[in-house]
């Protein structure tokens, strides 16, 4: 039974101390006190008002950071001129993904990571769960925070779900999180937290009433997540920005850091990467202060890649240029192609992920079996993983043990890549399938298909293979029910009155 201690009061959760905790708390006061004299830098460490190291548990701290439509090219640790100081001295002390793979859009990525299994596996392999989807990810998939849970963690997400809203067992609170703070929709106006004038925003499973930008407040209750958890049990954070999906806005105190950038979109889209910087740097600084930082495992990644075509830029119109950068990749947001899946990403564990560039491919569905074996999590429940333990690449530099991607199979498209040989077959009339050697092509400009017919063949014959295991997809499975099940829309019989016959 999780004890809902660790998150904020003002989640409407129990603080309450009981007889048995004071007393087992100044029973251990008094025992550190006879075992060990507080000493000079004690009392300067008190009267500086730093606190003193938590006792930390023997599993590790997991926080994990996903952005939101962040292109490649837009991370100062790939070059950016987006100034990204917190990221960047994260992925510099830690192991930087040069070959991570997210899916396209945003559903398919965290599904796959919440699963650690492609989701042509459940259906939510085509789109993203739109504002009026009814459905979700599968209750019968064991996610990730549901095992942490089992080998002991607290878990708390913060942020943005879209794994499912219509229904409550859809939702965070009853897929393995302890506390839920954040948004359950794709897209939600920053500042009003709304979609299509609906109110979307939570606390745990009630409606919440705040004012103030949401990427703030996400670092913000990130934060108190933090200074609120327990030593005693180890803690898993799942923080979900919303920077910089669209629509483009941010605070003006941003905005006027970066006057210097002329483009009005690209201005708001980097203000936006500049707040969710500071807010990953604030969480950082409250595990410092906590005593929590050299026992935490810290994982960021985009959840696709940046959007280079208004088709993907969602519900809000865009004007104007759209400003994403995925530097030397292809394409974008919504595409199979390198720009559309291959993010910019880092892990970092001071003194247990060695830094440097990791070796090889990665894709998200691995950080499932990677962090449950960190974790010493049992792999029981779940259902069989499509990802990789990488662990041996991220802590001793070894190569990845991955030699195929699975960036996606939908009845319309699919793409693979094997080893530096990668195909994308766009199967829906007029079909057209493309064939690159990333080793020497990754802006995937030369298509080799005709000159590689064998290699044709088998990559296309893993496809047809894995559309051979695939749930019918979610979305369109709704899209038939809204146009042959749903009751006919009408107009209001009041207003044929004026029309006479």
């Amino acid at each position: 039974m999780s004890n809902d201690r660790d998150f904020p009061a003002e989640a409407g959760i129990s603080n309450k101390i009981t007889r048995r905790d004071a007393l087992m708390a100044g029973t251990a006061v008094a025992a550190s006190r006879l075992a060990t004299p507080v000493g000079l830098s004690g009392v300067l460490a008190g009267l500086a008002g730093v606190q003193p190291a938590a006792a930390q548990p023997a599993l590790p701290n997991i926080v994990y950071v996903v952005a939101d439509d962040m292109g490649w090219g837009d991370a100062g640790f790939n070059g950016s001129d987006i100034k990204t100081p917190n990221l960047d001295k994260l992925a510099e002390g830690g192991a930087r993904f040069d070959q991570f793979y997210a899916l396209p859009m945003c559903t398919p990525t965290r599904a796959a990571l919440m699963t650690g299994r492609y989701p042509l596996r459940y259906g939510l392999q085509t789109g993203v769960i739109p504002a009026a989807g009814t459905y979700g990810l599968p209750v019968d998939e064991y996610l990730l925070p549901q095992v942490l849970k089992d080998a002991g963690y607290k878990t708390a997400m913060v942020g943005k779900w879209h794994l499912g809203h219509a229904k409550p067992e859809f939702w965070p609170r009853q897929r393995g999180f302890d506390y839920f703070y954040g948004a359950l929709v794709g897209e939600i106006d920053h500042f009003k937290h709304s979609s299509h004038g609906v109110k979307d925003w939570y606390r745990n499973n009630k409606p919440l009433s705040e004012t103030g930008f949401d990427n703030t407040l996400f670092g913000n209750e990130a934060v108190r997540v933090v200074e609120r958890h327990e030593g005693k049990s180890p803690l898993f954070l799942y923080l979900a920005f919303t920077a910089p999906h669209t629509p483009f806005q941010a605070p003006q105190e941003y905005l006027d850091r970066l006057k210097g950038i002329a483009d009005e979109n690209r201005r708001k889209y980097a203000a936006m990467i500049s707040v969710m910087d500071d807010g990953v740097g604030k969480v950082v600084a409250a595990l410092e202060k906590k005593g929590m930082r050299d026992n935490t495992i810290v994982v960021f990644h985009s959840d696709n890649g940046g959007v280079k075509d208004s088709l993907f830029a969602g519900d809000s119109k865009v004007g104007g240029a759209l400003p994403a950068d995925n530097g030397p990749y292809r394409d974008g947001k919504g595409t199979l192609y390198e720009g559309g899946t291959r993010v910019a990403a880092f892990a970092n564990w001071p003194g247990k992920i060695k830094p440097g560039v990791v070796d090889g491919m990665v894709h998200v569905t691995d950080m499932y079996p990677t962090l449950a074996a960190v974790a010493e999590a049992k792999l029981e429940k779940n259902k069989p993983l499509d990802g990789m333990n990488v662990w041996n690449a991220l802590s001793e530099g070894k190569p990845s043990p991955r030699a195929e991607v699975v960036y996606n199979v939908d009845p319309l498209a699919g793409a693979v890549r094997k080893g530096d040989w990668k195909l994308v077959w766009k199967a829906s009339l007029p079909p057209k399938a493309e064939l690159f050697n990333l080793a020497d092509d990754k802006s995937e400009t030369h298509d080799l298909a005709a000159a590689n017919p064998d290699r044709m063949k088998e990559l296309q014959g893993r496809i047809v293979e894995l559309a051979g295991e695939m749930a019918p997809p979610q979305l369109l499975m709704e899209a038939v029910r809204l146009t042959f099940f749903a009751p006919p829309v009408t107009a209001d019989p009041s207003t044929l009155l004026s029309l006479g016959d």
